[in-house]
């Protein structure tokens, strides 16, 4: 099965690199599937859950919080915000920073930024679902 070479970076480090199969990336307008020898292609992300799939191997999942992606020559970059590994995220705190955005946007008051808030918590359940995922993967087929 043909591969191309995957970068994901961020500011502070090189968070995977290697040659894959696939990666299904949270797009500005949906989810983006991204196979060997794509068209070139720059877009912007959102955060969301980017998953990277490799023959023969278990997919890995990762919480990206925003960034850009390019297609270029067979090989895939994200420049991400921010990136985790599903084994790098810790659940509690994960689950704690969910239940902090829902009270903050309950109780929010006028000097609440509504966009920021609903932000966080969209990263906060990111982290979570990419966490639980690592617990419970999704069975093929």
């Amino acid at each position: 099965m043909p591969t191309m070479q995957l970068e994901i970076v961020t500011a502070e480090r090189l968070v995977y690199s290697e040659q894959v199969n696939c990666v299904v990336a949270p797009g500005i307008e949906g989810e983006l599937g991204i196979l060997p020898h794509h068209a070139p292609l720059l877009t912007t992300l959102q955060p969301g859950e980017l998953r990277i799939m490799r023959e023969g191997q278990a997919d890995i999942y990762l919480a990206v919080s925003g960034g850009f992606l390019e297609v270029m020559a067979n090989r895939v970059v994200v420049l991400a915000d921010a990136a985790e590994r599903a084994d790098e995220i810790d659940e509690t705190r994960a689950q704690e920073a969910v239940h902090r955005a829902q009270e903050q946007l309950e109780h929010r008051s006028a000097d609440i930024d509504l966009e920021r808030a609903l932000a966080s918590m969209r990263r906060a359940q990111t982290r979570l679902k990419v966490v639980r995922r690592r617990r419970h993967p999704p069975t093929p087929g």
